[in-house]
């Protein structure tokens, strides 16, 4: 049962979207509409996505049972042929280099903006280099830029190297995030934007949904922190599973 609670937090972190649709709509040009788009874009986006997880997660058990490693590249899943294991690690690679960005670069944005503001006469925050390439129109280099953007990296890599509990912090996360970003904030927003009357059928249904996620959030929070605390108590830091 724990872990039901624990996969529900992992499909949650998969549709966590909302906050880059918003982004990604700010950028999408007037013509046509950006509703009209975001739509389309919303809905390919999950259907697609959705295929995958639902293939991973049915032959996965079908195949393994309660016994399915959390990584079926990693784990005890299959070893041949090797070239299809090479490539699917450099599609993840490749994916997760993407999705890397999309998550860093608001809060790369978010911090300089800030220190900036903060100190406005530093040299450090403000001042840039521009580095030529050739006849190439140049770039800038910060100082500031580079060691906070590097330093970040590092102790991002250094953390998840601690703490290499994928499934369960990915589920927590999940369980933490989904509830306020996807489903508590959209549904105000749209009953401040339609101007839904109180206590209306369009009203009710919509704060049961908010209910039964938020009730579903808890649950996936309680199984991912009890599969974090059972796998912390047999884990060795920096030591690989032979």
């Amino acid at each position: 049962m724990w872990n039901i609670f624990a996969a529900v937090g992992d499909i949650a972190f998969a549709y966590i979207f909302s906050n880059v649709l918003v982004e990604i709509q700010d950028t999408i040009k007037a013509s046509p509409k950006e509703n009209k788009v975001m739509k389309r874009a919303t809905f390919y986006g999950i259907f697609i996505s959705s295929i995958f997880y639902v293939l991973c997660g049915l032959l996965g058990y079908a195949a393994f049972g309660n016994d399915a490693p959390s990584n079926f590249l990693t784990a005890f899943g299959f070893y041949d042929p090797f070239w299809l294991i090479d490539l699917a690690n450099v599609c993840i690679i490749v994916h997760l280099l993407g999705a890397y960005q999309v998550f860093a670069q608001p809060v790369f944005a978010f911090v300089e903006e800030r220190c900036k503001k903060r100190w406005p006469e530093s040299k450090m925050m403000n001042a840039e280099t521009c580095i030529k390439m050739g006849s190439k129109k140049g770039w800038s280099l910060s100082l500031f830029k580079l060691i906070w953007r590097t330093g970040y990296v590092i102790i991002t890599t250094l953390v998840a190297m601690l703490f290499p509990f994928f499934n369960d912090f990915v589920g927590l996360l999940g369980a933490i995030s989904y509830w306020p970003l996807t489903i508590y904030f959209p549904i105000q927003m749209y009953i401040a934007r339609t101007k839904t009357p109180r206590f209306s059928f369009v009203w009710v249904w919509l704060q049961i949904l908010c209910v039964v996620c938020f009730i579903l959030s808890l649950l996936a929070a309680a199984g991912s922190l009890r599969g974090l605390i059972l796998s912390i108590r047999t884990y060795k830091p920096f030591q690989a599973k032979s």
